[in-house]
Formats: structure tokens, sequence, C-alpha cells
């Protein structure tokens, strides 16, 4: 008895479905025109892409400062560190890939001045081995010396002047993608006067008991050996990635007179969070004179007050036979390319003995700053940091770490 119904209800929906096949066709075909009239409506309005201000100015500086432009450019560093304000201009000219020879000079208000000459040749032996070279002559006229230890005053400084005459070379074999051994050598020429600016020469001030080696100008056969791992995409920029590397130094007074010898360590961990769009950046270092009968030279002792130590105090403001250092950063990235900010915290002190090297006694600072970049370099950082002994504002042409 259901036969004949179900036969009907299949003639019916064949029939509704035939009634409403042409209206269905129209509906598509009144849709496909709205959208054909929606597309040439748009197109009308179409211009090139116009970038905004601050697009542009970020971009001249990529071209100008970061993508490691051949020819003649503008470079931004210290002639040596504390040297005030300074113009400084380069050459680069590449004889292959990724091998350049680069001729850069600065010069400083303080009229202190550094001319290099450097060749870098990388990825030999199948991206295994990198070579460096480099000769150069500096002239730090108002270089600064606050006396020995923690308990100095800013009030303290006094100034010497350093000549230095360079030159040498290294490399860096590469066992693996990250574990790394490097070595190199250096011919170091010291010649040591008095300073100019308005603080008291150092000589007037101190003696060989409370600054070493003063009166001395001292040469050097430095040689390195370092090893250590290292996965960051270039020491010059990174934003993952880290450092773990132990290195030596021996630095050879033909006199024996002030040979001495050091040993640095160095811990940098970069975490990315939520896609590199916010880093967290850490990072330690200990510089430990090895000889405790060794004598080295006032301005050659581990430090800390910089650019890229502690950035809230003077360059060179505290010094010693050991130092220990501890930074954190807090980096924002707006823009992968080429800008950066970051917020840090500093901490570290100095002291004439390793066990003297207390978390307790560090000297701290903290500040925010901006960093001009390119996927492996870092030519222009600005920073103001506070601390101690006031606010501090840092130009430098290189990463903080």
């Amino acid at each position: 008895m259901s036969h004949p119904f179900r036969r009907v209800r299949v003639f019916v929906a064949g029939l509704c479905c035939l009634v409403m096949l042409p209206v269905f066709s129209a509906a598509q075909e009144s849709r496909a025109e709205i959208i054909a009239e929606q597309q040439a409506e748009k197109a009308k309005r179409l211009a090139p892409y116009v970038p905004g201000t601050a697009e542009r100015v970020l971009t001249r500086l990529q071209r100008g400062l970061v993508m490691s432009p051949g020819g003649a450019y503008p470079y931004f560093d210290s002639a040596y560190s504390g040297a005030g304000f300074t113009l400084g201009a380069g050459y680069r000219s590449f004889y292959g890939d990724r091998s350049q020879w680069n001729l850069r000079g600065l010069y400083a208000v303080t009229a202190s001045k550094l001319i290099e000459l450097s060749t870098d040749s990388v990825g030999h032996q199948g991206d295994r081995l990198d070579l460096h070279a480099r000769v150069g002559w500096r002239d730090a006229t108002q270089a600064p010396f606050y006396g020995l230890g923690m308990d100095t005053s800013s009030e303290d400084r006094t100034n010497y002047r350093m000549k230095q005459a360079y030159g040498g070379g290294d490399l860096r074999v590469h066992m693996t993608p990250w574990a790394f051994v490097a070595g190199g050598v250096l011919v170091e020429d010291f010649n040591i006067e008095d300073g100019k600016g308005d603080e008291p020469p150092t000589d007037s001030v101190h003696t060989p008991e409370s600054a070493p080696g003063l009166g001395a100008d001292p040469n050097y056969f430095h040689s390195t050996v370092s090893v250590g791992v290292d996965s960051r995409r270039s020491p010059g920029y990174s934003r993952r990635g880290g450092l773990y590397e132990i290195a030596y130094h021996n630095y050879a007074d033909p006199d024996n007179t002030y040979s001495f010898d050091r040993a640095d360590a160095e811990i940098i961990q970069h975490i990315p969070i939520l896609r590199e769009t916010w880093v967290v950046s850490l990072r330690g270092r200990l510089q430990t004179t090895l000889g405790e009968s060794d004598v080295v030279p006032f301005f050659l002792l581990p430090a800390l007050g910089s650019g890229s130590t502690l950035r809230a105090y003077s360059s060179w403001r505290f010094r010693d036979r050991h130092s220990m250092l501890t930074t954190a950063e807090w980096r924002w990235i707006p823009n992968r390319l080429a800008f950066d900010m970051a917020l840090f915290y500093d901490a570290g002190m100095v002291a004439s003995r390793r066990q003297d090297l207390r978390l307790a006694d560090f000297r701290s600072g903290f500040g925010v700053g901006v960093r001009f970049h390119s996927p492996v370099a870092t030519p222009l950082r600005v920073e103001l940091a506070g601390g101690g002994e006031g606010l501090r504002v840092v130009f430098s042409g290189a990463a903080a770490f």
C-alpha cells in the first residue's frame, strides 16, 4: 500500500526541483553580477602603496646602516669607551661572496681617534673555517682611572692618555654547526702619557702601588684560545639561541715584567616568546686573573662600566683583578627587519680576590634602549640607563650582547 504513495512523493519532489531550478540559477547569476560590480568599483580606487613616514625612515636606515653595503658608509662606535660623541666613517670592499676588506675611522670630541684596516673571510672548508685579521692604531686622550675596587667615588677620576698600535689575526673552526674552537694572536704596543681634560693626570694622584704598572709602556704578544657552543644566528644580532664560552688569554711581555694570564667565562641565552614578539635575553660573565703574583697594568685590568657592561656607570668605572657581571633584558620586536626596543637590568662588581666576588656587593643599574639592526648585525644602539650615579646616555655601534 505504501508503494503508490512513495511514487507520488518522488514525483512531487522532482516537480519542485524543476520549478525551483530557474530561481536558483537566477540567484547565482545575480550574486555573480554583484561580485563583478564590486570588483570593478574597487579597481577604480586602486593606487600604488605609499609607506608611512616611520616605515620610510626605517627603510632608509636599514639600507644605509644595516645591510653591510659595499663602498662608503657611516660608522657608529667609540674610539675608546668613554671618549664621548664620535663621528665615524668606513669603506668596505668585497673580494669574494663572503670576504671583504674594511677600512674605518673614528674621531671623538675629546680628540680620541681610531683607524683600523681589517679583512674577514668566512665559510671556508664547507662552512667550517672563518678567518679574520686586523691592524690599527688608537689614541685615547682622556682615558679614565678611578682607582681599584668598588669603594671609589666618581669624584676620584683621573685621566691618562693611551696610545695603542696593534696587529694580528684569528681563526674559528666549527667542529659542528654549534660547537667551535678559536684561537688568535695580537701584537700590541702601549704608550701611556698624561691625559687631557679637566681631571688631574693619573700619575699625579696614584703610585705603582695604587695603579699597577704606572709609568710603564709594555709591549705584548697576546694569544687567545677559546672553546664553546654558539647556537645564535649571529653575535651581532640574535633573537634565539645562546653562547657558552671559556677563553684563555696570555699576555706575554718580552721583558717578562708585566706578563699575565686571564680566563674569561661567558654565558648568553636568548629565549623567544610568542613567535619572537618578545625575547628574554640573559648574560653572565666572569673575568679572572690567574697568577696571584702577576702584575697586571692598571689599564688592562678587568673592568666594569661601559655601554655593554654596567651601563648606568661611566666607562672603566670599576677595575680590579677579577670581575663578575650579570645582565637581563626584556626585548620587544616591533619590526623584525630593522628595529627593537628593550628594558634591561645590569649588576656586577670587581674584587682583588676571586673569593670576594659576592652577589650582595653588586652594583646595579637599569634602563631602556632602542636598536637598529639587520638579521645579523646591530650598527646603532641608543640607551638611557640609571643607577647609583645618575643617568647616562649610551651610543654604540654593536649589540649589547
